[in-house]
């Protein structure tokens, strides 16, 4: 077993304190998100005013607004180190820029998703699992690989989450901007919660695959590990989505706030247990590490004979 640098040496303590306060900037996060949909809401009035080339720069201004939220969160966690800033902004880039790559002869014209993907349930839950989750997983994991897996700044297993999380948002910006454009603009208060909605996909699920990466960094994995981490995120990614539009399917807007608070709960879920798997595998590693630095062993005790009774 490859032991946890971060752990070598140090108190294990130190490892909950950052995920405790990694779950504490998501729940913020998640406030911010949701006070930005509200203040859409609010303000939904401006977008019959605005022409249309004024709502398409608003929406695009719109769709960007959410990743950058969550990066400032990333920020604010790893605020005691200041290399993995531009590390996350690096990874967000590069899940971008594939993704707008990739966007077209992928979904456009290889597998044409428009003319088949939302023709029926079951199509947009195997086609969001077999096509768009694994296209976007399979980026955001490239995104980590070729901007910051081999980098020393990678040093503990919540960075996996971290720089998986930039990269997911990258993908969902590229998502809300083609959402934008093929709307030409979008209502500020059902368009907020969609683009938001995006965010919290995308970003979350990349999380998932961000355990999977982290462990692979820091610990000896066979070779399906990270594959079968791909694999599970997109099935994730699909059902996240398909229970999204079922819970919106009718196209009303309170509808599109249920979606909202969905998308809020699944999130909050998700990154929840993916922090406590985390601290479950931190807490292990420093505990071998520490058995490993003492020279202690386990023995099993001795069982005690009617001899050694005296009888």
């Amino acid at each position: 077993m490859q032991l946890h640098p971060f752990h070598e040496g140090g108190p294990p303590e130190s490892g909950a304190t950052t995920q405790r306060g990694f779950l504490r900037s998501i729940s913020f996060e998640l406030l911010g998100l949701f006070l930005f949909v509200a203040i859409f809401h609010l303000f939904s009035a401006i977008g019959p005013a605005l022409d249309e080339t004024g709502l398409l720069l608003l929406s695009l201004v719109m769709a960007v607004v959410p990743a950058l939220l969550w990066l400032a969160v990333f920020y604010r966690i790893d605020r005691a180190e200041p290399e993995p800033k531009r590390l996350v902004l690096g990874v967000y880039l590069m899940g971008l820029l594939l993704m707008a790559a990739l966007y077209q002869p992928l979904f456009g014209v290889v597998f044409a998703v428009e003319s088949w993907l939302r023709a029926y349930g079951w199509s947009h839950l195997v086609g969001g699992v077999l096509v768009t989750g694994m296209a976007s997983m399979a980026i955001v994991y490239a995104a980590v690989r070729i901007v910051v897996f081999g980098n020393p700044e990678f040093d503990e297993r919540l960075d996996g989450i971290i720089y998986a999380v930039a990269a997911g948002l990258g993908v969902a910006t590229v998502h809300n901007f083609v959402y934008v454009f093929q709307h030409g603009g979008v209502d500020l208060d059902v368009g907020s919660i969609r683009i938001v909605v995006n965010a919290l996909g995308y970003g979350s699920i990349a999380g998932v695959l961000g355990y999977f990466i982290g462990q692979a960094r820091f610990e000896k994995t066979p070779l399906f590990y990270l594959p079968a981490g791909v694999v599970l995120s997109a099935a994730l990614l699909g059902l996240y989505f398909f229970l999204v539009e079922q819970t919106g399917s009718t196209g009303l807007r309170a509808e599109f706030w249920r979606q909202l608070l969905l998308g809020l709960l699944l999130t909050l879920l998700v990154m929840g247990a993916v922090s406590w798997l985390v601290r479950r595998a931190d807490e292990e590693t420093a505990r071998v590490a520490q058995l490993a630095a003492t020279g202690d062993r386990w023995e099993p005790k001795p069982v005690e004979t009617a001899s050694d009774r005296g009888e």
